[in-house]
């Protein structure tokens, strides 16, 4: 059986991201290529896992992290208008 998770390397590891689908800020402590299905066909997906403020850890989809800092930019910008 072949394994159902692998690690990669991603940029923000260690970093404070906040995932765009909550509005949750943490840090990104891991990014897996895992194998999310329950069938026999395989279906990989990248999940970020992030813990909060509380020490909780919770996964999102790669794709809907962002660096905390750019969130932060934004506002700044736009309240600047």
């Amino acid at each position: 059986m072949a394994e159902r998770y692998e690690y990669v390397r991603h940029r923000l590891l260690g970093r404070r991201v906040r995932d765009i689908a909550s509005g949750i800020d943490g840090e990104l402590m891991a990014v897996i290529n895992e194998n999310v299905s329950d069938s026999g066909a395989e279906r990989w997906m990248r999940l970020a896992y992030i813990r909060d403020a509380t020490g909780l850890e919770f996964t999102t989809a790669v794709r809907n992290i962002v660096p905390a800092e750019y969130i932060e930019t934004l506002r700044d910008r736009l309240d600047r208008r």
